[in-house]
């Protein structure tokens, strides 16, 4: 922490009969990375996610002497580093913090970045520059990182002179969590991070002009919504991210039981409501479940709540619920009327605008309707979900591995998944009784996202099983941070289900490409050796006998433990809603 023995008495004198009582400002010279630091301890950061590097050298030296206040976790890859931020994000509610050197190690996060952006989570990325009078030159590791960022960040700025450090992460910080948050990058120049200046303490940022994060709430539209609402005889409500990251689920949850309506979620929503409340009637998407999808067309009233009618979940466009009236409640105006046209928008942070229609709308119970959703859903047991989780004869199935795992977790980890098949297996068969449970790359579809986002999730919620699945091709792009989790000693438990194959492009190919398997056959190391050779213990699976008590040595290992599962070669996952079909055609087989 800052030394204020050196400080100095600012007296202002003003013309008047009485002299004012000397007011006192504490200044220090300091660099600018120690100013990035006392910044950093100001707004709350506990844990930083980083790799040094040359261009932000100075930060790191700093750095040395902040250790007892902030406690920085060394990554193996800066990819592996945001995405460990942005599992930090997920797991805690705060803002997650990266840093990382110019050139490769900026342009090592842009991936993160954009996955980030496009999943609104809260991120202050810092990386370090070469000096200011080598900006242009093609100097040693420089890019132009303003503008390659720039599309993939919600702000970003470069420092180059340290007087502007207080204020430009004060902004920073600000910007990612308010509103609709997002990932903010700021560079600064190594002359910024060297330079010495006066400095007079950190001030938090609440306001910037020209930027409003919430917009205003227009109580007329709430009585227009209220009004369809109230009318409606099959109302149904989808509901996204929009609700955790607003930390409005007790208010969502009152206005769902008031209303009595059907509600399903975005894979980013799950979580939200716990997976067995009776109006939870399921996922959305392609590969969601079968009511939900077919009642979407169904419906007369279309209640959106914190989500963006992404592709994923709308199917086509031209065919998506145009029997329906649609309420858009979004803190992002942008979003309204965007994909789907809005008959009324509610514009406002979900927190305050749903207490609001709460209020306006009547109590209900809408027996019928739901029933349906039900009757839907056994056929979707008796043709999918039956054989997925509770296969008698042949290999393995990620879903029964899935299925074992809620028997022992009772739904209370914190699940975090890669993208292909097993996360679609996962996301529809997890159970989550809690928020901010369900952790994975929905907008962007990264690979290689889990096991650097479980071990920010553990940092951000220690108290809680982190469980990450992944399949054996999304390992294999970040399984250096298995040296993190060495060096760390933090406890992640790491499901590789592994079908020797890229499994989501295999189906595709299977299903639209007359099977013709194009650089879908992947071959993997031993994983359990692998981990072993990172002091992580394992076990390899491939017997129904043996997955149960396993499951249960991995949860109960005091440390980090990796169990291979070996399931089906040739698996698809089902429901399906077929590119450029209709979310009412979806199929069940």
């Amino acid at each position: 922490m800052l030394d204020f023995a050196k400080k100095e008495l600012i007296m202002e004198i003003t013309q008047t009969d009485v002299l004012p009582a000397p007011l006192v400002k504490e200044t220090i010279e300091v660099s600018g990375s120690v100013a990035v630091l006392e910044a950093l301890i100001a707004e709350g950061v506990d844990t930083i996610f980083g790799y040094p590097g040359g261009a932000i050298m100075p930060i790191y030296d700093a750095l040395y002497d902040y250790q007892e206040k902030l406690n920085h976790v060394l990554v193996r890859h800066e990819q592996g580093g945001i995405h460990a931020g942005q599992g930090y994000a997920r797991s805690s509610g705060k803002v997650g913090v990266v840093f990382a050197t110019s050139g490769p190690g900026a342009t090592n996060l842009v991936t993160g970045l954009a996955d980030a952006q496009i999943d609104s989570t809260p991120l202050v990325c810092i990386t370090g520059q070469v000096f200011a009078h080598l900006l242009g030159t093609d100097a040693f590791q420089e890019t132009d990182v303003m503008n390659i960022t720039t599309p993939v960040t919600k702000w970003n700025y470069q420092i180059t002179d340290a007087v502007e450090i207080p204020e430009i992460l004060a902004k920073a910080f600000y910007i990612a969590k308010s509103g609709r948050p997002g990932p903010v990058l700021i560079d600064i120049t190594k002359n910024a991070q060297i330079q010495k200046f006066s400095y007079e303490g950190y001030t938090k940022c609440n306001h910037i002009r020209s930027y409003r994060p919430k917009p205003i709430v227009r109580q007329q539209y709430i009585e227009k919504a209220a009004e369809l609402i109230n009318n409606a005889k099959k109302p149904f409500v989808l509901f996204g991210q929009g609700v955790i990251l607003g930390s409005a689920e007790t208010e969502f949850k009152a206005f769902l039981e008031k209303s009595g309506i059907p509600a399903a979620w975005t894979i980013l929503g799950a979580g939200a409501i716990p997976g067995d409340h009776p109006l939870n009637v399921g996922m959305l998407g392609m590969h969601g479940n079968y009511g939900p999808n077919v009642l979407t067309n169904e419906c007369d009233v279309l209640i959106a709540i914190g989500m963006r009618f992404d592709d994923r979940v709308t199917g086509r466009l031209d065919k998506y619920a145009k029997q329906a009236k649609v309420v858009h409640l979004d803190i992002d105006p942008a979003e309204i009327d965007k994909n789907v046209k809005t008959t009324v928008p509610v514009w406002g942070d979900c927190k305050e605008t749903l207490p609001l229609l709460t209020t306006a709308v009547e109590k209900k119970e809408h027996r019928d309707w739901l029933r349906k959703f039900k009757d839907f859903y056994e056929r979707e047991v008796e043709a999918v979900i039956q054989d997925e989780l509770h296969p008698t004869s042949g290999e393995l199935t990620m879903g029964e591995v899935i299925h074992q795992l809620n028997i022992l977790t009772k739904g209370e980890a914190i699940m975090v998944t890669d993208v292909g098949q097993h996360q679609m297996v996962t996301c529809r068969y997890a159970k989550l009784n809690n928020t901010r449970s369900n952790i994975t790359s929905g907008g962007l579809g990264t690979m290689g996202f889990a096991l650097p986002a479980a071990i920010g999730a553990k940092f951000g919620a220690q108290d809680k099983t982190v469980v990450a699945v992944i399949g054996d091709g999304g390992f294999q792009m970040t399984l250096q941070e298995l040296g993190t989790i060495m060096q760390t000693g933090i406890d992640i438990k790491i499901i590789i289900l592994n079908n020797r194959f890229l499994g989501m492009v295999r189906q595709w190919q299977e299903l639209f490409n007359e099977r013709r398997y194009s650089f879908v056959d992947i071959a993997s190391p031993d994983f359990v050796a692998l981990a072993a050779a990172y002091g992580i213990p394992g076990k390899y699976v491939s017997e129904r006998t043996d997955v149960a008590e396993s499951l249960k040595t991995m949860l109960n290992y005091k440390g980090s433990y990796l169990l291979e599962v070996m399931v089906t070669k040739e698996n698809n996952v089902f429901p399906m809603v077929p590119q450029g079909c209709s979310v009412a055609e979806i199929r069940l087989k």
